[in-house]
């Protein structure tokens, strides 16, 4: 396994538990002779003692692995942001769920020595990307783009085709695009699939269907999805990456949504398993109390 010489850190939230968990990471990694460079709003929360401080950007081009303190937000922020460079990461939650972090508070000196003596597992995971009719940007989400209406709760009659087969016309609050990754996220609340992160699929889940009949859709990952805003509706609909980046989309217009070519590594360490987060983050096959 390859061995990492320079660490990237990088928090958002600022409490004393991330600027305590920060300041236990960096000490840990320099006495490991292990090169640190902070992206600039952490080394704030961090008070940093000295440390090389950079942009996002610079974590990308100058890291061999970066390491998201926090919740799953955190890391959905990282991901998007180190995709493209290959980098990968790993996740210390100090969050409540945490399905894409699986290192303890508790545990963050043993983990991090045996990742570093390269005892772990790399997962890739893809993202998606979009496209909002008449912008230039192609903006990316690891768990969900997710298309609502733009003010209050109202429902939005929308045209769903995968390849330019035309799949229905629907009419809900919603619907979110997941990938694999994002099943155990929002779609999940929703009523949609858990799905393994090594799965090569797309899920379509309608948010409060009108019609009862309405199901999660599973597609191929190689799948280009679009959803039409009818045209003759006053109802304007807006477009979410990650629950961050929101876009507006007019009646008429449309949306793309398709793999993106870059993906995520995540860094596990030892002992990881999908399964075993799903038991204990999910609480799956605990006991009654009788």
């Amino acid at each position: 396994m390859t061995s990492f010489k320079r660490a990237g850190l990088v928090a958002r939230i600022a409490s004393d538990q991330v600027r305590e968990s920060l300041r236990r990471v960096e000490q840990f990694l320099l006495s490991l002779s292990v090169d640190l460079l902070f992206e600039t709003e952490s080394a704030r929360l961090a008070g940093n003692l000295g440390g090389k401080v950079g942009s996002l950007e610079d974590l990308g081009t100058e890291c061999d692995l970066v390491i998201a303190l926090g919740g799953d937000g955190n890391i959905l922020s990282a991901a998007r942001a180190m995709a493209p460079f290959g980098v990968p990461i790993l996740g210390i939650n100090l969050g409540r769920l945490g399905f894409l972090a699986d290192v303890s508070q508790e545990e963050i000196e043993l983990r991090l020595g045996e990742v570093l003596s390269g005892n772990y597992t790399l997962e890739e995971h893809f993202l998606l990307e979009g496209e909002v009719a008449g912008d230039s940007d192609h903006p990316s989400a690891l768990n969900e783009v997710l298309v609502h209406s733009a003010n209050m709760p109202k429902m939005i009659e929308m045209d769903i085709y995968v390849d330019e087969l035309f799949v229905c016309t629907q009419l809900s609050d919603g619907l979110i695009l997941s990938s694999p990754t994002g099943s155990t996220a929002y779609a999940l609340s929703a009523g949609g699939p858990i799905m393994h992160p090594s799965l090569d699929a797309i899920v379509l889940v309608p948010m409060f269907p009108h019609s009862l009949t309405s199901r999660p859709l599973v597609v191929p990952g190689d799948s280009e999805i679009k959803v039409v805003i009818a045209a003759n509706t006053d109802v304007s609909a807006q477009v979410s990456f990650d629950s961050h980046l929101k876009f507006q989309i007019e009646p008429g217009h449309s949306l793309l949504v398709r793999k993106k070519k870059e993906r995520l590594k995540l860094v596990h360490p030892p002992g990881h398993s999908f399964y075993g987060a799903c038991r204990s983050k999910l609480d799956w096959g605990s006991k009654p109390i009788r």
